[in-house]
């Protein structure tokens, strides 16, 4: 029973943890508040590029990355409740599953969308 609670916590940690950080640099990324930098973002080529094609790829994927934090957040939240192992350990499986989803997609829209803005100051 302890390993069980323990187990539970960690996981609602690292879930709820996990997405409100996502869902921090969603918009501390997409507001110009999360400089380009190699820790946190989006960081391709195309997007480390220069300031704007930084901005602009935040901007387009915030929407998902903001789903993405909310994915995590909710994953982790039958972990707190007095649900079956089945049932946390699935609704776990299914956040994670989101988010990195939610996540690739961004990077992809961000990305593109950084390739964009990177094309248009070459003019």
């Amino acid at each position: 029973m302890p390993e069980e609670l323990i187990a539970r916590a960690l996981l609602a940690c690292s879930m709820m943890g996990s997405g409100v950080l996502l869902l921090w640099i969603a918009e501390a990324a997409a507001n110009g508040r999360l400089r380009r930098n190699q820790l946190a973002g989006i960081r391709t080529a195309a997007t480390l590029a220069s300031d704007e094609a930084w901005l602009a790829a935040h901007r387009r994927a915030r929407p998902s990355t903001r789903w993405a934090g909310w994915c995590a957040v909710l994953g982790g939240v039958p972990a707190v409740l007095p649900v079956p192992l089945p049932i946390f350990a699935g609704a776990a499986l299914l956040g994670c599953l989101g988010m990195i989803g939610l996540v690739l997609y961004g990077a992809a829209v961000g990305t593109a969308a950084a390739r964009t803005a990177g094309s248009g100051s070459d003019s």
